[in-house]
């Protein structure tokens, strides 16, 4: 079946915006609910793309958003609570049942690398039930994709060490040890695509993880490197970690949370192969292009360079996903 309608929930996020404009790109229709429509007005000028503002996504406005489409993607999630419940269960139960109201049968599943119900946060333990509650629906064709930390131009992670870099010229760094397995915001998008196109995908999880694993110090460290800043990164002891979460929780604006440093407890890599044949692009290869310091000229030409290689990328993908 060929998927032209879609319903993408949590659509004008990160991940969200990449997918919507590589489905807009294929000539698809899609339907992004939104909270306040200026949050999502870079996806208003796709021209195959809905922007609807809507207010609390239970499963009575869920199933209207849903009816006519061909699938619903849910791309929704918190990384700081409170609200992990709301967001990461309750949420997926009201787009199983709005996907029946519907009767659209192909769903796709936002998850992350790690969930499990009976794991050491709340994050993970939420992600976990969600996934469960997803998967049980054996009458609808769902997919679970468990993506490491992601990484691309918007995100809040490189990007986030890349501006500490820039004001702090000593950076203490909680959980150093902590591993991950960072993947490229495109291959994540591939995947979704090419499980659109793929029929054994149904009933199906993901894990999905770029080709090298870090620690979070040598992530901290490349970060620095890339954004040509040398700064002294000290690791923090197990117990320092903990309290620099604790301190950081009390913040206005959540950067870490002690919830964040029991999740890094546990290691956020994989142990298979990319899945569709996808080869996944290394961070050293690709975020140099929005990290690197840069003049006027060559930011202007970087711009350039991270838009053709979106197309080229998108592109390829698109490719693989319609043989």
């Amino acid at each position: 079946m060929k998927y032209e309608n879609i319903l993408v929930v949590g659509g004008s996020g990160f991940v969200g915006r990449h997918l919507v404009a590589a489905l807009a790109a294929r000539g698809a229709r899609v339907t992004v609910p939104t909270r306040r429509r200026e949050r999502a007005k870079h996806l208003i000028l796709l021209p195959t793309v809905d922007v609807v503002e809507a207010g609390e996504l239970d499963a009575r406005t869920l199933a209207k958003l849903a009816a006519g489409r061909d699938a619903v993607v849910n791309l929704a999630g918190i990384l700081h609570g409170p609200g992990f419940q709301a967001a990461h269960v309750e949420l997926a139960q009201a787009v199983v049942n709005a996907c029946r109201s519907a009767g659209v049968k192909r769903l796709l599943h936002m998850s992350a690398l790690g969930a499990d119900p009976e794991g050491p946060s709340e994050y993970m333990r939420s992600k976990g039930a969600g996934e469960q509650v997803v998967l049980a629906a054996d009458d609808l064709e769902v997919t679970v994709f468990r993506p490491s930390v992601i990484f691309g131009p918007e995100d809040r992670f490189l990007n986030l060490f890349a501006r500490l870099a820039a004001i702090f010229p000593v950076l203490g760094l909680g959980s150093p040890d902590a591993r991950f397995q960072p993947v490229h915001v495109g291959d994540v998008v591939g995947a979704m695509l090419a499980a659109l196109e793929s029929r054994e995908a149904a009933g199906k999880r993901y894990d999905l993880c770029g080709p090298k694993e870090y620690t979070l110090r040598q992530l901290l460290e490349l970060a620095c490197a890339m954004t040509g800043r040398r700064r002294l990164v000290i690791g923090l002891p197990d117990s320092l970690s903990y309290l620099q979460a604790w301190f950081m929780e009390l913040l206005p604006v959540k950067l870490l949370t002690r919830d964040n440093y029991y999740s890094m407890q546990v290691p956020s890599v994989c142990d298979g192969a990319f899945p569709f044949g996808i080869q996944p692009a290394p961070l050293e290869a690709v975020a140099p292009t929005w990290l690197a310091p840069a003049g006027p000229r060559e930011r202007i030409a970087g711009s350039r360079e991270r838009i053709a290689g979106s197309r080229e990328r998108y592109a390829q993908l698109r490719w693989k996903a319609g043989r």
